[in-house]
């Protein structure tokens, strides 16, 4: 008999859809409403009973978790845990990749077509009343969008610029593999050759030693200079004290950043008083859309589901 611990905020129906999931096993529940591990989800001695973990819990508090079979995370990034001695070794680890694509992909798509109609300038004016014409603005239409990671997050937001006119190409290691919403693919390696050509690059890029510090002061160089810089991925994967710079010397036609290094962002930063830059507070994801703690809740349903019945488990990590 399994011992399954659930920190999902579960409705009355999907909680009776957990117990019919898994009826011969003990289930403990301890929801987590927002989506946040705090001292009081869950005690020590029920993580440590746990044999199935549903949820995020920090990994020094695994290690007396010896008995652990599998941990479904309701994050999409799982880099915590695949550190050696994180996890109980021939543990399983599951993600929630593709639960976060419409909310991230649409606060993207927002802060883009805000930056193009200049719309935080005017914020700043109304506050400061000022009745000021910013002048000329851009469209989707006829512009090419390079998205710098084509997965859940990555397509769909290109679904939502092609929708609107734009030429969508997605960069990845497996450029011979079709991405929906995606007009060309290439190998990320041509980043270089692909970033004087386009007028938007999105990135959702998960970290990696190969993603840190991506976009460098030389790669943005390499940008148009009315392009825009999109990152909802991770905030390794732009130098953003290069960025700063660029921004500062008009380098850009803007960039929005809903990822920073570092999180969060020192009073002191550069990029605080950067022009033409929307900053969000990594807010894109999380449980903000409430559809996205549903789709989390289902992707762990239908893996539990998968476990008892001893069928292979989706998003699977190690």
């Amino acid at each position: 008999m399994e011992t399954i611990l659930n920190l999902l905020p579960l409705t009355d129906s999907e909680r009776a859809d957990f117990l019919a999931a898994a009826p011969n096993d003990d289930h403990v529940f301890c929801p987590s409403p927002d989506l946040t591990f705090t001292s009081d989800t869950a005690s020590l001695d029920k993580i440590a009973r746990a044999t199935v973990i549903l949820g995020c819990v920090p990994p020094h508090m695994l290690t007396s978790c010896t008995g652990l079979k599998w941990l479904q995370t309701w994050s999409a990034g799982v880099n915590n845990y695949l550190t050696p001695g994180a996890l109980p070794q021939g543990a399983m680890l599951t993600s929630a990749v593709g639960a976060y694509g419409q909310a991230v992909s649409e606060h993207m798509f927002a802060s883009l077509l805000a930056l193009m109609k200049r719309l935080p300038a005017y914020r700043d004016h109304q506050r400061a009343k000022e009745w000021v014409d910013e002048g000329q603005v851009k469209t989707f239409t006829g512009t090419t969008v390079l998205c710098l990671g084509t997965g859940d997050l990555g397509s769909h937001f290109a679904g939502l610029v092609k929708a609107m006119g734009a030429h969508t190409v997605g960069l990845n290691r497996h450029p011979d593999k079709p991405v929906v919403h995606m007009d060309e693919l290439h190998l990320l390696s041509e980043l270089d050759a692909w970033l004087p050509r386009v007028d938007v690059v999105a990135m959702t890029l998960p970290e990696s030693p190969e993603t840190i510090h991506l976009m460098n002061a030389r790669r943005l160089a390499l940008m148009k200079p009315d392009a825009i810089l999109v990152n909802a991925g991770r905030g390794s994967g732009v130098d953003c004290l290069a960025l700063a710079d660029a921004l500062r010397a008009g380098k850009l036609w803007g960039a929005a950043l809903d990822v920073t290094e570092p999180e969060p962002l020192p009073a002191g930063h550069p990029l605080w008083d950067c022009p033409n830059l929307l900053l969000t507070p990594h807010i894109g994801g999380g449980d903000h859309l409430p559809q996205t703690v549903r789709n989390i809740v289902a992707i762990a349903l239908d893996n539990l589901r998968r476990y008892t019945a001893g069928q292979p488990l989706r998003n699977r990590a190690l």
